[in-house]
C-alpha cells in the first residue's frame, strides 16, 4: 500500500511539474507598443466596425453569462439587475452599492454587503465579455499600436484603473473590416500571459449594435445567451421595470 501511494505521489508531482512547465512555455510577456494618434485611430476603427454609437444609444440590455448569471441593464439610468442562484441584486453601475435579496428575502448588514460586492464583481467581468470594444476609451485606459510580423497592426489596451482587476491588458487582433477577431490577455486571474480568446458569432441588437456571443479560449468555449438590446423594455422581452424596488420608475 505504501509503495502504491508513493508511486501515485511521484506521478502526481510529475504531472504538476509538467503543467507548470507547459504554463511557463506558453506564457508571453506583454508586447511593447506605441501610444498616440495612430493607436487611437485603430481603436476608433474597431468601435465603428461594431457600431459603438448604436451601443451608446441602447438603453436596455439583457443577457445571460455562463455560470447562471442573468442580467437586465438600464444603461441610461446606470442600474443593473443581477440574478444568480437564489440571489438577486439591484446594483448601481457607478460603484458597488444597491439592494440584495436571497430567496426573495431582503438582505441586511454584512450579508447584503457581501451579495452586492459579489454582484459588482460579476457585472464588471461579464459586461466586459459582453462588449469590451466599447470600453477601449474608458477612463484609466491606455492604448498603444503594436507591430506584428507581416506588417499587421494590433491594438494594445491597458486598464490602469476601474473594475475589480486594474492593470489588465488586452491585445486586439482585427479583421480587414476592423471588427475584432480575437484578443490576447494579460490578466491577474490567469497565470498564463497572452492567452487567446476569440470574438465570434456576432449578433446585431435591435438598435444596430453588434455583439460577439462566443469566445473560444482553446480549452473552454464561453457562450453568451439571451442577448437582447433595445430602446424599450418590450424589445428585450420584459413587461415590467425591475428597479422600482429602489424607488425608481422608468
Amino acid at each position: 500500500m505504501r509503495k502504491t501511494l508513493k508511486i501515485i505521489g511521484i506521478v502526481f508531482a510529475a504531472l504538476v511539474l509538467l503543467a507548470l512547465g507547459a504554463a511557463w512555455l506558453a506564457n508571453e510577456p506583454i508586447p511593447e507598443g506605441t501610444p498616440g494618434a495612430k493607436a487611437d485611430e485603430l481603436a476608433r476603427e474597431m468601435q465603428q466596425a461594431v457600431n459603438v454609437e448604436a451601443w451608446n444609444n441602447t438603453r436596455f440590455v439583457r443577457w445571460s453569462f455562463p455560470g447562471g448569471h442573468d442580467y437586465v441593464w438600464d444603461k441610461q439610468a446606470g442600474l443593473v439587475q443581477v440574478k444568480w442562484g437564489s440571489k438577486e441584486v439591484l446594483l448601481r453601475t457607478d460603484g458597488p452599492n444597491g439592494k440584495a435579496w436571497d430567496s426573495e428575502q431582503l438582505l441586511k448588514g454584512e450579508a447584503a454587503e457581501a451579495a452586492v460586492q459579489e454582484a459588482w464583481a460579476y457585472f464588471c467581468n461579464d459586461s466586459f465579455w459582453l462588449n469590451a470594444p466599447a470600453k477601449v476609451f474608458d477612463p484609466g485606459t491606455q492604448r498603444a499600436l503594436v507591430d506584428l510580423e507581416g506588417g499587421e497592426k494590433a491594438l494594445l489596451v491597458t486598464y490602469e484603473s476601474g473594475g475589480v482587476t486594474p492593470g489588465d491588458a488586452y491585445l486586439w487582433h482585427l479583421g480587414a473590416d476592423g471588427k475584432p477577431e480575437r484578443y490576447e490577455m494579460w490578466v491577474s486571474i490567469i497565470p498564463i500571459g497572452g492567452l487567446d480568446a476569440t470574438w465570434e458569432n456576432w449578433t446585431t441588437l435591435s438598435t444596430g449594435a453588434q455583439i460577439a456571443t462566443t469566445h473560444n479560449l482553446g480549452i473552454y468555449e464561453m457562450k453568451l445567451t439571451n442577448v437582447k438590446g433595445g430602446h424599450s423594455l418590450d424589445q428585450i422581452g420584459l413587461e415590467y421595470y425591475p428597479f422600482e424596488a429602489l424607488g425608481i420608475r422608468q
